[in-house]
């Protein structure tokens, strides 16, 4: 008997794992910065004993990022499980999608026209950014349906790339009224910039994040029959259509509203599912927490980076994360048969 290379057991020890090293990072994060604080002085502010200015730079400054950039992590690497087994193709992605492009416009159209504040900022914004994606995925669902025919993977990337160059296309003009303060707005959202780091956004984000998440882990059973294929999913008894529908809209939601208030970081939603899958395996139970820890993990690991080496400029999370994706994402290229 052929023994099997993935087991629950190993699954569930990567997973701990994942969670222990975005903990370590987290705190690492804590310590790193313009202004440095010392893992005591850090633990005093914890435990409640902490200086004014120590709470100041941790409560308002740091902790909010962090949390931010798990949550993003999270939500990203969740929807992008979703996409890749819902058409069963490993490059699918909200980016890839063209989802991405929806959100963004839809996150511009909030900037130029309604720009508010407060309390009304905080919900307007997640939610503009979910209709523009989920605008954007059934467009490009109703361009590929053909009646009679199951959709085609493969139609559903290349209708999302030709829809998001007309999106990129309104986007630019768009640009056009804004002033200079939105328009580096704008500039550091598409290159993944984690602005929206205030305890009132993530008031919002967190309770969408973590429900879609749990709605997505209770399909796991589901996910991995439909990842075999329509006929055979059907033939398990599962309802195709109505169970893609409402995966496609939890990973649409998902991705949407994190980087409604995170910025554009979806090129974490196409390399954390691949990450995890060489790690865990295909089974959904375990792949979908690991798709999201990986996603977590590369958020603050590329955030703590940007904070703590000295860089040009104000350099976004979003640009690190790629220069350190890319070259595993190229090895997985290379290794792909």
């Amino acid at each position: 008997m052929i023994k099997r290379r993935y087991t629950m057991k190993r699954g569930i020890i990567i997973n701990v794992v994942l969670m222990v090293l975005i903990l370590v990072f987290a705190i690492i994060s804590m310590n790193s910065g313009k202004m440095n604080l010392s893992p005591l002085e850090v633990l005093n502010v914890l435990i409640g004993t902490g200086t004014d200015k120590q709470n100041l730079i941790v409560f308002d400054f740091r902790l909010p990022r962090i949390v931010l950039s798990i949550l993003v992590g999270l939500g990203m690497g969740a929807a992008g499980v979703v996409m890749q087994s819902l058409l069963r193709n490993d490059m699918a992605s909200p980016g890839t999608l063209g989802i991405s492009s929806g959100s963004g416009l839809f996150v511009l159209f909030f900037v130029v026209f309604i720009a508010s504040t407060g309390k009304s900022s905080f919900i307007a914004l997640p939610l503009l950014a979910f209709v523009g994606g989920l605008l954007a995925a059934g467009l490009i669902f109703l361009l590929s349906y053909r009646r009679g025919r199951d959709i085609s993977p493969i139609g559903l990337i290349l209708t999302g790339v030709a829809l998001g160059s007309g999106y990129g296309a309104l986007t630019t003009f768009l640009t056009l009224k804004l002033d200079d303060s939105q328009m580096n707005f704008m500039l550091y959202w598409l290159a993944g910039s984690l602005w929206g780091d205030d305890w009132g956004y993530i008031s919002i984000l967190t309770p969408w994040v973590l429900i879609l998440l749990g709605y997505i882990f209770y399909k796991a059973r589901i996910l991995n029959a439909l990842h075999l294929g329509n006929q055979t999913a059907q033939g398990l008894g599962v309802s195709v259509k109505r169970q893609f529908l409402g995966l496609s809209i939890a990973a649409v939601a998902l991705s949407s509203g994190s980087v409604a208030v995170g910025g554009s970081f979806f090129f974490v939603g196409l390399i954390a599912p691949h990450m995890a899958r060489k790690l865990v395996g295909p089974d959904h139970k375990l792949l979908i927490p690991a798709a999201s820890l990986a996603g977590g993990l590369v958020v603050v690991l590329a955030d703590t980076i940007t904070r703590t080496v000295s860089l040009v400029g104000d350099v976004p999370t979003g640009i690190v994360i790629t220069v350190i994706s890319v070259p595993y994402f190229l090895y997985l290229l290379a290794k792909a048969k």
